[in-house]
């Protein structure tokens, strides 16, 4: 993977960045200046990250991985030690499909009724490949979300839950905060 060098990122635009960021040149940004990137970040090939006004905002230690998507107006926000897997789609926004309104964005706003909602990901979520995260969720600190889910409402901290729409499978050890203490005491707790 081709990565941009730490001053290539400066130069992008970003609203915030972090140290020891690697991002593939392959993947494309939208409302750049609306992105904060945290330190120890790394997002793979073909990954498409679009904030709108409610920007996105992405904490330390984190991966995106392959075919990824961060796209909507509403605010987006990752913590610290958050994984998405490839080709997961998070949504901060959402087209009305009743039929009362067009959809799309070529169609002006005052022809549709798009729905503006954030999304917050807490410390140490993990999100399977292929899931998809709509408008309006928080998932709490830990939880893990099992590969082509559909994660339509918010979810409580440390579950594992699958399935479409996501139900609650078992619960999550906590064992990984132990670990994480672990860690920052090797790094000095460095981001």
């Amino acid at each position: 993977m081709s990565t941009y060098s730490p001053v290539e990122l400066e130069q992008l635009g970003f609203k915030n960045i972090g140290n020891n960021v690697h991002i593939s040149r392959k993947a494309s940004f939208y409302g750049i200046e609306r992105i904060s990137i945290g330190s120890h970040v790394r997002i793979d090939d073909f990954c498409v990250i679009s904030a709108g006004n409610g920007g996105i905002y992405l904490g330390n230690y984190i991966h995106i991985a392959v075919h990824s998507t961060i796209i909507g107006a509403g605010a987006v926000r990752l913590a610290d030690y958050c994984n998405i897997s490839a080709r997961v789609s998070i949504y901060s926004s959402n087209d009305d499909y009743s039929g009362e309104f067009m959809t799309n964005p070529m169609i002006d706003p005052l022809y549709t009724n798009v729905q503006h909602e954030p999304v917050t990901l807490e410390k140490h979520v993990v999100i399977g490949a292929g899931s998809v995260v709509l408008p309006g969720v928080t998932i709490k600190e830990g939880s893990a979300v099992g590969a082509l889910s559909l994660v339509n409402n918010s979810l409580p901290s440390w579950g594992v839950y699958a399935g479409q729409p996501v139900k609650f499978r078992k619960k999550r050890n906590q064992g990984l905060l132990q670990k994480e203490q672990a860690f920052i005491a090797t790094v000095g707790g460095k981001f």
